[in-house]
């Protein structure tokens, strides 16, 4: 998640269209692609979970994306919180919907701390690939590996404490020019390996006959038909959540990310279209990345609900059994890392353009103050998997939903028609009546009532619709 330099009495922009939609895609593309999506779809039915996730990006995901665009063109402040203030008086109506920004910046911090621990584990991998740590080793061995890494504290802080750092010093710096021209030859690059990786993956699962529940299936027809065919009976209030969860996480909506990035940017750039690019491009790395793990799960027998295990597992597998793995393995690693940074940067961007904007500090005390911190914070999610399970689940299952329920609320029914006018200007008057239909009605709706329905699941326990 790419984030361009904001100091005190500066305020930049993206260079261009290109350099834009680069680092927006940047941004939504991380391990939230391709850790996270793997343990949810893996988790919650396959097939099921990925038709509900598509319908949350294209008829939630969507608005709301294009939602915080608007917030933050139509203000272009900095800060989230502040460019919600601004529009809210440019409507006439309560400050107080800035609590949406408020809501978000908090996830976004809560988030960049969990976050950075499941870095920590790539970065750590990276030289388990380099000094062939795989090599030689079946698939029960390598899954071994991981729960080694992850129940010893002391062989991720190291790699957990680098990518903080790296994280701060590159949004203490200002990173417009060098994380978006990064983003616009790396990410590419990151596409095509993903891609190549899922053509090994395919093929290698189409060449494999497994037994699974007693009956001898095609490894890779198999992982296809239980990905993309959706069994309705899997689908339920905790699916639907997770699948909202996972399409708000991946994308980097409800998190204040996308206002600020709004604020970077030009007029001239059509925000619907910028919008739908952004969530398409994400979520076809998301499928890719499950089109490349799947396969190798059930061609090696592992289960497809092993959640974060499956991209530690099954990706090693795959890659050490590839011709030059060992080093396509460390190449893939570094790739994803460089992914990681990008969002780990947009999500301390976040609060950090707050603190500069309230203080008046300067970049590097902000950024340096705010990175101590998310470093003591997160270490707790290095040593307690329990307190990174509920930084999860209280993001992903409440904070963001509430967020992005606020921000269409607010594009929808009370933001100034003048400014909305201007920023949805060049869209065709279809386009804007289906998109307001949607930010108005639809999205409310459906996160209303998947916001409801997952509370009462996750944390009452109690199975509402079904």
């Amino acid at each position: 998640m790419a984030a361009p330099q904001v100091s005190s009495g500066e305020h930049e922009q993206w260079s261009s269209r290109i350099g834009f939609l680069m680092a927006a895609v940047g941004s939504s593309v991380g391990l939230g692609n391709l850790w996270r999506f793997s343990a949810e779809a893996g988790q919650n039915g396959g097939g099921a979970f990925v038709l509900v996730y598509l319908l949350c990006v294209a008829f939630i995901g969507i608005p709301v994306l294009m939602s915080e665009y608007v917030i933050g063109r139509g203000s272009a402040k900095a800060s989230a919180v502040q460019s919600v203030v601004d529009l809210a008086d440019q409507s006439g109506v309560s400050r107080q919907w800035s609590l949406m920004a408020w809501i978000g910046m908090i996830a976004a911090f809560m988030v960049v701390c969990f976050y950075s621990s499941v870095a920590g584990w790539v970065l750590a991998y990276i030289p388990k690939f380099l000094f062939g740590a795989f090599n030689g080793q079946d698939p029960k061995a390598i899954a071994a590996q991981f729960g080694t890494l992850i129940s010893d504290p002391m062989a991720v802080l190291p790699y957990f404490t680098a990518f903080v750092i790296l994280t701060t010093w590159l949004v203490s710096r200002g990173v417009n020019r060098g994380i978006e021209w990064a983003s616009t030859f790396l990410m590419p690059l990151f596409f095509i390996l993903l891609a190549a990786l899922a053509i090994y993956s395919l093929v290698s699962g189409f060449s494999t006959q497994v037994e699974i529940d007693g009956k001898t299936v095609n490894a890779g027809a198999y992982a296809l038909t239980w990905l993309f065919q959706p069994d309705f009976a899997k689908i339920n209030p905790s699916v639907v959540t997770s699948a909202l969860g996972q399409a708000f996480f991946s994308i980097g909506i409800g998190s204040a990310i996308m206002i600020t990035y709004g604020s970077y940017l030009q007029h001239g750039v059509n925000i619907p279209k910028s919008a739908g690019i952004v969530a398409l491009a994400d979520t076809g790395v998301a499928l890719i990345a499950g089109m490349a793990i799947f396969p190798i799960v059930f061609a090696h027998g592992l289960s497809p609900t092993a959640g974060a295990g499956l991209f530690f597992q099954t990706l090693p597998v795959a890659l050490v059994s590839a011709p030059g793995g060992q080093y396509i393995g460390t190449a893939f690693f570094l790739l994803a890392i460089f992914a990681a940074v990008t969002s780990s940067i947009s999500l301390l961007e976040v609060s950090v353009a707050w603190v500069i904007d309230k203080t008046k500090s300067s970049r590097f005390v902000a950024s340096w103050g705010l990175g101590l911190l998310m470093w003591g914070v997160g270490l707790g999610t290095v040593y307690s998997q329990k307190f990174f399970g509920f930084l999860d689940k209280t993001t992903g299952t409440l904070m963001l939903p509430i967020s992005g329920l606020m921000v269409v609320l607010f594009v929808g029914w009370r933001l100034n028609k003048a400014v909305l006018a201007k920023e949805l200007e060049g869209t065709s008057p279809v386009a804007i009546f289906l998109l307001m239909f949607l930010v108005r009605f639809v999205a409310p709706a459906a996160v209303a009532i998947i916001l409801v329905s997952g509370i009462f699941e996750r944390y009452l326990g109690i199975t509402l619709f079904g």
